[in-house]
């Protein structure tokens, strides 16, 4: 029977692309349901965006330069092309649509086209006109577009989601729940196939 993964991430996260790329690649393997949970790892940033040597003023470009490289090779690993962003976004407003994608049943569309967006078209998802219109491309009104970003319940959810990772340890994202095993950090496909085969021997079994 099909078990449930609750993923914690964020839309600013290159890990969380990663992880959400190895996941999308590994569904037509496993009879799983995604629980995405948005949870927004710098509400400091602003909507206009900053740039990632002010973002980051401890690191030195060639520090920066490095880690790139590394989310790069791990990127390339899953056959996902990505860039460096062109600015540090805030990602409220995507998270906050991405809560009504979830209910209208186009939330594994939503977050690609804003992952890709973001990692690799140098959008700078926190604009409010960019992210309307990612939404659009998927088939989000654009009038519920905009009131999902004003929406006080799915304010709430995202506030909710904060509260749960907190209160389940969660320290960074991407981290995904099977039951209650936690499992941080983007995971090569071999690593998330082996524990997904394991998952499915365990609920399959109908253990949870």
């Amino acid at each position: 029977m099909a078990f449930k993964i609750a993923m914690f991430s964020d839309f600013i996260c290159p890990f969380c692309y990663i992880g959400f790329e190895v996941v999308r690649q590994l569904k037509p393997e496993f009879d799983f349901e995604l629980q995405w949970r948005g949870f927004q790892i710098h509400p400091d940033w602003p909507a206009e965006g900053i740039a990632p040597e002010r973002a980051m003023p401890g690191a030195e470009a060639e520090a920066r330069k490095g880690a790139w490289q590394r989310i790069s090779e791990m990127a390339t690993s899953v056959g996902l092309p990505m860039k460096p962003p062109s600015v540090f976004t805030n990602s409220r407003g995507a998270l906050l649509i991405a809560e009504h994608a979830s209910e209208a049943g186009c939330a594994d569309a939503f977050e690609e086209r804003v992952y890709r967006a973001y990692f690799q078209e140098g959008a700078n998802i926190g604009e409010r006109e960019v992210i309307v219109a990612l939404a659009g491309e998927v088939g989000i009104d654009r009038e519920a577009a905009i009131s999902a970003l004003k929406s006080a319940k799915y304010q709430m959810r995202l506030k909710n989601n904060a509260l749960s990772a907190n209160q389940r340890g969660v320290d960074g994202v991407p981290t995904f729940f099977i039951g209650e095993y936690a499992l941080r950090g983007a995971q090569s496909l071999d690593t998330m196939r082996k524990v997904l085969k394991r998952a499915s021997e365990v609920f399959g079994n109908g253990q949870s």
